[in-house]
């Protein structure tokens, strides 16, 4: 089992996450974070701390498991992102907001570190 980032954090991009992750396994886009599964040692640290539940285990995934892959093919190409970053100002608006992955998800990089 790993770890999975889901649609609950485009555009809330809380980074409480990435200060617990004891493995730096987080990658930063510009508008999400995706955790790498082949770094996350599955410790479960980072769950707790999203206040908007978009981390999950890979057993709660879609049937076609459509957020591993994702976090697999942007993990490899955003940037590793270390510390906690303010959140964007609007995020409170997007935070209750589902499906947000057809109507905001970028694929452009974050800045990372």
């Amino acid at each position: 089992m790993t770890y999975i980032v889901v649609d609950a954090c485009i555009r809330c991009k809380y980074m409480d996450c990435v200060e617990v992750c004891p493995v730096d396994c987080f990658y930063e886009g510009e508008n999400m974070l995706v955790i790498h599964p082949d770094e996350c040692i599955d410790c479960g640290v980072c769950e707790p701390e999203c206040p908007v539940e978009a981390i999950k285990p890979d057993t709660e995934d879609d049937p076609d498991s459509k957020w591993l892959k994702l976090n697999t093919e942007y993990a490899k190409i955003w940037p590793n992102i270390t510390r906690m970053k303010e959140p964007p100002a609007d995020r409170e608006a997007f935070a209750q907001e589902t499906g947000k992955l057809e109507k905001y998800f970028s694929e452009k990089p974050g800045e990372g570190d």
